[in-house]
């Protein structure tokens, strides 16, 4: 401590500006994704806050030299399900990648700019098209497409393709509420996918289907694997016609092989090698050979990468520096295998192993930060007790900054982030979503509670039937914990999150008095009004989380923060994107509205052009630095930063 100036918790200036966060995107909507390998090169997304949130198509060439394929003007981006995922396919001399605006298909040689290939939105409603894949050795292709009539229905299907017919989506295969990953054998003739119909989630349910592919039509379907209870995630192919894949049918995410009718298990740990597909093309594993597989898994939150031999099933587990998978990998003819990860020190890059000499080289930062290392506070997970009897895990940050101490003896300030999904999970890579507030002096807790993913379905499960409560609690109990041990000042708790972690802070707010303030992004303060005004993807979501409607309406009603705005007694900062689809903007307006007459304390930030995940840099810096001043008028320090005020009611 010694050198080090002395200024109250929350007033330290630091070198991590909002305009650095802005730059680097808030929550997972900034990460770099989808990543594809092949003799070209390799590919990726990344997401450009400074370009109004744009996405782009990244590619690495042989040679080392990395360009932006997607020029300015589009984004390549799918809203299917809303979340997206697979927005983009390389397939012979170009890319067809799905426009955000229109949503159309694009075609874009290599070197040239893009042109439409499907058809533009007409009377009958609009189309959307996602995690396609090309028929061998021909030029037609097959995607889900997604139809959104004029109605405000929308059906998702299997549809093909084709140059010859104007690329006019042809269903062959429909009946099923969502479909996800078609993937063509490597001789053209066979075709597998998955399907999964509400009102399970694709994490909680789904099933594999193959099908024999004959001129664009489907024959002789059959089911592989899947069910009610057991849920699938990323077929593939093997060379030799065998399809992979993988299932919780033990109750931990492991590796299947089909081959001829049989099913044969590859892996049997407990760990988990799938995800909750929020979003579609995740990949924990690729195929380099008959018998070799390099896979990533989860183990208690945190991940491994794996060299599999599917022959005699040994596995060879390879030191990790990182703490971080995006779910994209893969490996290109060279036999090395490209990932995007990150640590508590790099925010998710491509990395690149290279299975001849077992080394792992860092190839590409996705965004590099001139940032001493003194000022990063470094995740520790650290084991608590759960309600439930059992233990739960929250990633702590501590106060880092090189210039700066508080009084002796001072305890921090900590503020308490629940995580999206909530099928989801902590995120400890290098966030300056969360290093903006450690670098100031706040404490952080990052809560993988009951239901987050990464710890076997057993702790996923725990969330069935009990959202709103068992994460809630456990959220509640890793701040009294972290007060105990002496990690936090118990008199100054704050709780923050977005979406799913939105909810978590109304729900905290109005069952506990424990927290001194609040700041909810998009979160959920009307469950009843969510499942009656939300998309289909997440339509029947609450069946599992809450229970079936209305048979247990008094759930639905004891467990919206919206009834029970009499037990807030914390002042709130809240922050909504008016073009969110996900939790649309009268959730926000209906409780500042509410507290607005109580008299409670309340800010509101609404953002034009936003949708569920702030992408403008503009937006980010302005929610970010918005929440500082609330909380400084809130605990009554100065802080560090010139910030634009933010009108309080009833302060």
């Amino acid at each position: 401590m010694i050198g080090k100036k002395r200024l109250p918790y929350g007033g330290w200036p630091s070198m991590i500006s909002a305009a650095m966060v802005a730059s680097s995107g808030r929550g997972s909507s900034a990460l770099p994704r989808e990543v594809y390998a092949d003799g070209t090169g390799v590919y990726w997304t990344e997401l450009r806050p400074e370009e109004n949130g744009r996405c782009v198509i990244q590619h690495r060439d042989p040679t080392g030299n990395i360009q932006t394929l997607t020029p300015a003007g589009f984004s390549a981006r799918t809203r299917v399900h809303e979340y997206g995922g697979g927005s983009y396919l390389v397939s012979g001399n170009g890319i067809y990648f799905s426009n955000e605006t229109d949503q159309r298909l694009y075609w874009q040689p290599f070197g040239e700019l893009p042109q439409p290939v499907t058809p533009a939105p007409g009377p009958g409603g609009k189309l959307r098209f996602a995690n396609g894949c090309a028929i061998p050795n021909g030029d037609s292709l097959i995607y889900i497409c997604e139809q959104h009539a004029k109605d405000g229905s929308v059906e998702n299907n299997l549809a093909l393709l084709s140059p010859q017919t104007g690329f006019i989506p042809k269903t062959i295969h429909s009946g099923h509420d969502f479909y996800a990953n078609p993937r063509v054998s490597p001789d053209g003739s066979q075709i597998v996918w998955m399907t999964w119909d509400l009102p399970r989630m694709p994490w909680e349910g789904s099933d594999l289907w193959l099908a024999s592919l004959e001129d664009g039509s489907l024959k002789e379907i059959n089911h592989i694997a899947g069910g009610p209870s057991e849920a699938i995630f990323q077929p593939e192919w093997g060379p030799k016609g065998e399809v992979y894949f993988v299932s919780d049918a033990t109750g931990w995410w492991n590796l299947y092989r089909w081959v001829n009718g049989v099913i044969e298990a590859i892996t049997a740990l407990e760990v988990d090698f799938g995800l909750p597909m929020w979003m579609l093309s995740y990949s924990t594993y690729t195929i380099l050979s008959q018998n070799l597989i390099v896979a990533t898994y989860l183990e208690k939150g945190l991940p491994s990468l794996a060299i599999i031999d599917t022959q005699d099933r040994s596995i060879e587990h390879l030191p990790l520096e990182y703490n971080y998978m995006t779910g994209s990998i893969a490996s290109d003819p060279d036999q090395r295998v490209w990932f995007l990860a990150g640590s508590g020190s790099a925010f998710p890059g491509l990395s690149c192993l290279d299975l001849k000499t077992r080394e792992i080289k860092r190839i590409h930062e996705v965004k590099e930060y001139d940032i001493k290392p003194e000022y990063i506070s470094q995740p520790e997970q650290i084991a608590f007790n759960s309600p439930m009897g059992s233990v739960s895990y929250t990633y702590y940050y501590a106060p880092t900054n090189p210039e700066y101490a508080a009084k002796e003896h001072e305890l921090p300030p900590l503020i308490v982030m629940g995580h999206g999904g909530p099928t989801s999970a902590a995120r400890p890579y290098l966030s300056l979503d969360i290093q903006f507030w450690t670098s100031r002096g706040f404490a952080v807790a990052d809560v993988d509670y009951s239901g987050s993913t990464g710890y076997g379905r057993a702790y996923r499960d725990r969330l069935k039937g009990q959202w709103g409560v068992i994460d809630v609690a456990d959220c509640v109990h890793a701040a009294i914990h972290l007060g105990d041990v002496g990690l936090a000042d118990p008199n100054r708790l704050l709780i923050a999150g977005g979406s799913a972690g939105g909810y978590i802070v109304l729900s905290a707010l109005t069952g506990y008095d424990l927290f001194a303030s609040g700041a909810s992004y998009y979160g959920v303060a009307d469950i009843l009004a969510l499942m009656q005004d939300t998309h289909k993807f997440e339509s029947r979501y609450l069946d599992s989380l809450i229970g079936p409607y209305p048979e247990r309406k008094d759930l639905y009603h004891n467990r919206s923060a919206i009834n029970f705005l009499d037990q807030i007694n914390a002042p709130m900062i809240l922050f909504q994107g008016l073009e969110d689809n996900v939790v649309p903007p009268n959730q926000a307006e209906l409780i500042v509205e509410a507290l607005r007459k109580k008299g409670r304390p309340v800010a509101y930030l609404p953002f034009e052009g936003e949708q569920h995940g702030f992408r403008k840099a503009k937006n980010i810096k302005r929610s970010l630095e918005a929440e500082l001043y609330f909380y400084s008028r809130i605990f009554k320090f100065k802080p560090g930063d010139r910030i634009e005020p933010v009108p309080i009611e009833n302060l």
